[in-house]
C-alpha cells in the first residue's frame, strides 16, 4: 500500500514538472497531476515489458516525467484536432 502512494506522489510529481517543462501548457494543476500518474504507470509498463526496468526515485522520477511529457504532448495534439 504503501508503494502504490509513493508511486502516486512521483507521478503527481512528475506531472506538476511536465507541465512546467512544457511552459504551463496542459489541463491545470490537478489535470496535469493525473496525466503526470497516467504517463508514470504508462512508462512503467513499458520500460518493465522491454526488460529496461529502473529503481531509485530519481530514475523513477525521470521516467515518470517523460512519460507525462509524451502523454501532455499527444493529448494536446490531439485537442488541437477540429
Amino acid at each position: 500500500m504503501i508503494q502504490w502512494l509513493y508511486f502516486l506522489l512521483i507521478g503527481a510529481a512528475a506531472g506538476w514538472l511536465a507541465a512546467r517543462m512544457m511552459h504551463g501548457r496542459g489541463f491545470g494543476m490537478v489535470g496535469n497531476m493525473v496525466v503526470g500518474v497516467i504517463g508514470a504507470v504508462g512508462s512503467v509498463m513499458l520500460l518493465d515489458a522491454a526488460g529496461l526496468g529502473v529503481s531509485g526515485s530519481l530514475a523513477r522520477l525521470t521516467m515518470a516525467t517523460v512519460g507525462a511529457l509524451v502523454l501532455l504532448w499527444s493529448l494536446g495534439m490531439v485537442r488541437r484536432i477540429p
